[in-house]
């Protein structure tokens, strides 16, 4: 089967992809307005198209019709719907399903009337649609109803890479996140329950590790001394993405207290870690969490809870190994990459009639 991908080659999802679909035998073309990830494999063929920002998704498109006439695909798979998603309308000649990543379905059509507009006619251009996670697979149904069949296909993890550290020493307990320091992702709400537990009887020594950048991130700090936390907060900055299962390993307990949440790709990474989670109960996550089982799932805006949650796994190691050891069966059973490559694989050949 020969697929063109439609993607941000700078996107290491969007490289995991077409590396794993090369990997399958598939050839794969993929077209790009960023410039490649270096650990796109040199089998995938990729077409680096001139024009660059929001303009370029309305000038490369008569680019991409070209293209796809001369390299005759069988399937077309565009990565965002916002963006990308805009580059398969009017593609006549072959099938095209449409992968919906978070904020294009969630904040773009709020923007405004134009905004929204134009995200449904990317969405009624695809013949099929895919969503990590069925919060946003319900969204993409109620922004359009009758849209076509809405497939929901996880960014998995491979637990090979995403594996347990060894365990830990007598170091103080570790609590952290791994997000972007952005205000959607709660990390301020994350202060504010360190603060809270902090004060709570019997606590060992305990450290916050937050391991990011982003914009909020003068402001957080700013809030850590408000709070008197500073110095039991560790701002790690920015890693690559490989060296994120490292970053977790340093961790014992994950915490993403999310005000909104498409998925939650970095729970179930942590997971796989074996590191019992506590997340808010925003958009996906709760998708991603057996409440009691691998994690608590705690009500957003509520850092008390969220600090009581976290007193609990902390004094409680049993509890933690617990549930981490459960966290990581869930992951095996629900979202191994492997399997997600299958079932990619499988919506692809469908839409292309395979």
């Amino acid at each position: 089967m020969r697929v063109l991908l439609i993607a941000a080659a700078s996107s290491v999802h969007t490289v995991r992809w077409a590396n794993a679909f090369v990997q399958r035998g598939l050839q794969v073309h993929l077209i790009s307005q960023h410039a490649p990830l270096p650990a796109l494999s040199p089998s995938v063929a990729l077409h680096r198209f001139p024009h660059r920002g929001g303009l370029g998704y309305l000038l490369n498109r008569r680019r991409a019709a070209r293209l796809v006439r001369s390299i005759r695909p069988d399937v077309v798979n565009a990565h965002y719907a916002s963006g990308y998603g805009s580059l398969v309308r009017g593609l006549k000649e072959v099938p095209v399903v449409l992968n919906v990543w978070g904020s294009d379905v969630y904040e773009f059509p709020d923007r405004s009337a134009l905004h929204r507009w134009w995200l449904l006619r990317n969405l009624r251009a695809a013949h099929r649609i895919v969503s990590t996670g069925h919060a946003m697979a319900q969204r993409v149904k109620a922004l359009l109803p009758g849209a076509a069949p809405v497939d929901v296909v996880p960014f998995g993890v491979d637990l090979d890479v995403f594996r347990p550290a060894d365990r830990r020493g007598n170091d103080p307990v570790a609590i952290g996140t791994v997000k972007a320091l952005a205000h959607t992702y709660g990390v301020d709400r994350l202060l504010q329950a360190f603060a809270l537990l902090l004060r709570m009887d019997g606590l060992p020594e305990a450290r916050l590790r937050i391991v990011g950048d982003g914009p909020q991130r003068a402001e957080l700090e700013r809030i850590a001394t408000g709070l008197g936390i500073a110095e039991q907060v560790d701002f790690i900055g920015a890693v690559p993405h490989g060296q994120v299962p490292d970053a977790l390993r340093k961790l014992d307990i994950y915490v993403a207290l999310s005000r909104a949440e498409s998925f939650g790709v970095a729970v179930i990474e942590a997971s796989a870690c074996a590191l019992p989670v506590v997340v808010s109960d925003a958009g996906g996550l709760p998708e991603v969490v057996r409440d009691g089982d691998t994690g608590f799932v705690v009500p957003q805006g509520d850092p008390a809870v969220a600090a009581q949650r976290l007193h609990q796994l902390i004094l409680d190691g049993v509890l933690r190994e617990r549930m981490g050891a459960a966290g990581r069966r869930w992951v095996r059973e629900q979202y191994e990459w492997s399997h997600c490559v299958d079932r990619m694989i499988a919506v692809l050949q469908q839409a292309a009639g395979t």
